[in-house]
């Protein structure tokens, strides 16, 4: 089963989740804020993807950090940032098995038709 990471209040991670029940996808919820990323599975992510498509740096959680936290960016000091602060995860996070795609584009949405 798709498990589906997401935020409540967000507009995409909503639109996400009607898609996949248009399409019959079935999916469990679990919210990055509410229910929290485990680290193991944070980890994972981060090991799949990498930093580099998993801190949403277009988001205000991101403007709102100090300079220094920005910078110098490695898989570990983004771990730490994102169970910090959990919205900085780009959203939605879609994990299948082994697979972990983010996101919802024309690319994600072909990978989870797949």
């Amino acid at each position: 089963m798709l498990t589906f990471w997401g935020l409540k209040t967000c507009d995409t991670c909503k639109k996400a989740q009607k898609w996949l029940t248009d399409e019959g996808i079935a999916f469990e919820v679990k919210d990055v804020r509410a229910d929290g990323v485990p680290t193991d599975e944070l980890a994972r992510w981060l090991g799949i993807v990498g930093w580099e498509t998993l801190v949403n740096k277009s988001s205000t959680t991101w403007r709102g950090l100090d300079d220094a936290d920005k910078q110098d960016l490695t898989d570990a000091k983004a771990q730490a940032l994102l169970a910090e602060h959990p919205t900085l995860i780009k959203r939605p996070v879609f994990v299948t098995g082994t697979n972990v795609i983010v996101g919802f584009r024309d690319a994600q949405k072909q990978a989870l038709k797949a």
